[in-house]
């Protein structure tokens, strides 16, 4: 009877097993089109900031180059003004400290500092 009732339950689960419940792909296919959608919107939302930025930067761009101008300028000036310095004009020679206090001088030739005998003479070992 055991062999019986397996056969019965082997030929009922054939006939159910070859025909798969229908699986919806209905739920893939929304998530799909939504990332479609989203990246869509991504993608044009970084376009049309790119091309902001682009605006922006056009814009700016006589600016930069009047403040390139005026660097330009304030080196000639601090230029000269060094050179006056360097031959003893007391002005000029306040100035360029004023901007080397503040950070903005410009690096003249360097002077070596002088050495004293002392610390360059040799010592002798004990």
């Amino acid at each position: 009877m055991d062999n019986e009732s397996k056969l019965d339950n082997d030929s009922n689960e054939e006939v159910a097993g070859t025909a798969p419940a229908p699986q919806s792909s209905l739920p893939l296919i929304i998530t799909l089109v939504a990332l479609l959608i989203y990246f869509g919107f991504q993608t044009f939302a970084l376009l049309a900031e790119r091309g902001n930025l682009g605006q922006v930067k056009a814009s700016q761009e006589s600016a930069l180059q009047e403040a390139q101008k005026t660097q330009a300028q304030f080196r000639t000036i601090v230029t000269k003004t060094g050179e006056l310095a360097d031959k003893g004009h007391a002005g000029a020679k306040m100035v360029m400290e004023g901007l080397q206090r503040q950070g903005m001088g410009m690096a003249g030739p360097a002077k070596a500092p002088e050495k004293s005998s002392e610390k360059t003479e040799a010592k002798p070992a004990k």
